[in-house]
């Protein structure tokens, strides 16, 4: 409960004798808090297999200090952290992505975590989940060239389940809310879906049980209600614990099953349309300014003017062929070789905008993801240029 004006008052004046203010004998937020927040809008089981999201390196239950924010994680941004008193850094690509055998100071990599570990930072990266994620790094790239009716290029399946739960009338109610409130129910722009049919279940408790309809040894027959609803594999144990906590049976009568449905806002890369269709030219201009590069490298195609585009922070030239398949007139992306540029094949412009330059508003987007929920600690932008890459 938060105090009143005058409760607060008294305590704010008693800080003062003490030398305290208001705002430090606050409950702090722990590194945890954080995380949990962040792994809502990327599930970490969206991560690719390769890849290495997570925290790294820290203690989760550490208290904040501050949070500073960068794409790479280097020495430098960790000697940021330290100058500006921040203990997490949430950083987009993970500094350990293979396996480390040694912790000599032989690489950069060994070197930046043990100067994390040495000052007590957390190293936390959000990679491949974010990506895979509409409202992340290809929604961000989308936004910014003003794309619309924006979807996954690729969508994400077998990651949505089914639970069926049989539930006595009386109880339906409370149970279909608790699961809705849990995080199941959701179809796109929808929530709270769900099927329900009522019909008659039986059973007879055996020695021991104790059952919330019926006597031990006896068969009842119980007007019931067969609900039916669907949620991402991400929420199961949240859903599963709604359920087990408002169901009033001792044995509740329930099946899950893998669904091969897409869930249309995960996937991986991103399309959609312009308003307006701009030719070729325009469109790398508009690259240039958007995403200040230097130096863009693309190709020709039998188009003449762009409308659908298809996108793809970082190394992205492994879904070209989804970007043809959907009848894209541009692939924006990074990290292409020289013959994989022959296989747009004249249907689209490939085009390579960089790496850093792709993914660089991340930075932005994940400091805004956590300033609109957090307010006891400061989140800083870094500061340090991490683009290893120059033009001449």
């Amino acid at each position: 409960m938060l105090p009143n004006r005058k409760e607060k008052g008294q305590r704010v004046a008693l800080n003062k004798r003490i030398g305290v203010t208001w705002l430090q004998v606050r409950l702090k937020m722990r590194i945890e808090e954080v995380i949990s927040y962040l792994e809502q809008w990327a599930p970490p089981i969206l991560q690719e297999s390769y890849d290495n999201s997570g925290l790294l390196v820290g203690n989760k239950h550490n208290e904040i200090t501050n949070v500073l924010v960068s794409l790479d994680c280097t020495e430098d941004v960790v000697e940021e952290a330290i100058a500006k008193n921040c203990n997490l850094i949430v950083s987009h690509h993970p500094i350990v992505f293979k396996g480390l055998k040694r912790f000599t100071g032989a690489d950069y990599v060994q070197r930046t975590v043990i100067k994390a570990i040495q000052n007590n930072i957390a190293l936390y990266a959000i990679h491949t989940n974010l990506d895979n994620t509409l409202e992340g790094v290809n929604g961000e790239i989308a936004k910014r060239l003003g794309l619309k009716n924006v979807r996954p290029l690729v969508p994400l399946n077998g990651h949505l389940l089914q639970l069926t739960v049989f539930i006595p009338n009386n109880h339906f109610e409370k149970v279909r809310t608790a699961l809705f409130e849990a995080g199941a129910g959701s179809l796109g722009n929808y929530s709270e879906c769900g099927f329900s049919v009522v019909g008659n279940g039986s059973f007879k408790p055996e020695k021991g049980a104790q059952p919330f309809e019926g006597a031990q040894g006896i068969r009842t027959e119980q007007e019931e209600i067969r609900f039916e609803v669907i949620l991402p594999s991400w929420k199961k144990a949240d859903v599963q614990r709604a359920l087990f906590e408002s169901h009033p049976y001792e044995e509740i009568a329930h099946n899950w099953q893998v669904l091969q449905n897409s869930i249309h806002q995960f996937g991986s890369g991103a399309i959609g349309e312009l308003e307006v269709p701009i030719d070729l030219m325009d469109c790398l201009s508009i690259l240039k300014k958007e995403f200040n590069n230097q130096s863009i490298k693309y190709t020709q195609s039998n188009k003449l003017s762009i409308k659908k585009i298809a996108v793809c922070g970082g190394s992205g030239q492994f879904l070209l062929g989804a970007a043809k398949a959907q009848g894209a007139d541009a692939f924006i992306t990074s990290d292409v070789k020289y013959h994989e540029f022959f296989d747009a094949e004249n249907r689209l412009s490939f085009i390579d905008i960089g790496h850093f330059e792709s993914e660089q508003f991340t930075i932005e987007l994940i400091h805004a993801k956590i300033t609109e929920k957090f307010r006891t600690f400061a989140v800083h932008k870094t500061g340090v240029l991490t683009n290893p890459v120059f033009y001449y």
